[in-house]
């Protein structure tokens, strides 16, 4: 559970160590969903009036298909994480880097910064592996397992350059 009582803060700082659940209400949708629950470890602790400073981590795993090759592939996900919680009246709370809590809120939930940083994280495009050679546009085969049958083109655009490369250079 990543909830913690606002007056337990007030006295002293809090161990967290909790997960997130893929099937949280907390994910919107067409958010990159890990493949399990994400794990978010750390320290919650008071910072001043108002105010509560969440410093952590979250690790998780993300299933999806390679960018190129569209075989299967997992990522892990590691952050590190750095999160300032201010009341809603606090001048801070507008920063955009800062979650707002509401009005006489009695728990602080860090399942949203969670999530944002869950997102901020994971990677923009999956890779089997960085030398990844992809699929043939032409007949979609594997360009990892080798070569395949397809007649090579040449794009004729390029052709001046191609010729230039085998003439001598000319002061």
């Amino acid at each position: 559970m990543l909830c913690y009582d606002i007056r337990e803060l007030e006295r002293e700082a809090i161990r967290v160590d909790g997960c997130l659940d893929p099937t949280d209400a907390v994910w919107l949708e067409g958010d990159v969903l890990p493949a399990e629950p994400v794990h978010a470890t750390g320290r919650l602790s008071k910072a001043g009036t108002g105010r509560y400073y969440w410093s952590g981590h979250i690790d998780g795993t993300l299933h999806g298909e390679c960018r190129r090759c569209l075989i299967d592939v997992s990522a892990h996900v590691a952050e590190d994480v750095h999160v300032l919680f201010a009341g809603s009246g606090d001048e801070i709370a507008d920063d955009p880097d800062a979650y707002a809590l509401p009005s006489h809120a009695a728990v602080l939930d860090l399942r949203p910064a969670v999530r944002e940083q869950w997102l901020l994280g994971v990677p923009s495009f999956l890779l089997c592996r960085e030398d990844c050679k992809g699929m043939c546009p032409r007949c979609g085969a594997d360009r990892n397992a080798g070569l395949c049958k397809c007649p090579s083109e040449t794009d004729s655009r390029w052709d001046a350059l191609r010729a230039g490369r085998h003439a001598p250079h000319q002061p």
